[in-house]
């Protein structure tokens, strides 16, 4: 049973920074694509930063410069390290787990992020 246990959100100021973090349980997290997506109210979710079985990350473009997705895979945990952070990034944050060739996509439960302006 795969298990995605997110912690490190929380409330903080414009300008601030949080880390993230996301520890995996029940697969083999070496050849699993990590990622974050997130969603804020009244919004669509959407994918905020991958980091490949290879190191490769990608980031949307509205963080590229503050965020840092990196993982850990003897400790099975993915991070994102969140800088300069910005009211429009106010969101619950999930964690997800891609299976080699897009077999399955698990979810974490997520973490409420909240940036006060």
């Amino acid at each position: 049973q795969v298990q995605l246990v997110e912690s490190g959100g929380g409330l903080v100021q414009a300008g601030g920074s949080l880390r993230l973090s996301c520890a995996a349980s029940g697969i083999i997290f070496s050849i699993f694509t990590m990622g974050w997506y997130r969603q804020a109210p009244g919004k669509q979710r959407e994918l905020v930063a991958t980091v490949g079985t290879d190191g490769v990350e990608n980031y949307v473009d509205s963080v590229k410069g503050r965020f840092t997705i990196s993982r850990d895979n003897a400790k099975k945990t993915v991070y994102l390290q969140m800088n300069s952070l910005k009211s429009e990034d106010t969101a619950v944050y999930y964690c997800v787990a891609e299976a080699p060739r897009g077999l399955s996509r698990d979810w974490g439960q997520g973490t409420q992020v909240t940036v006060s302006s």
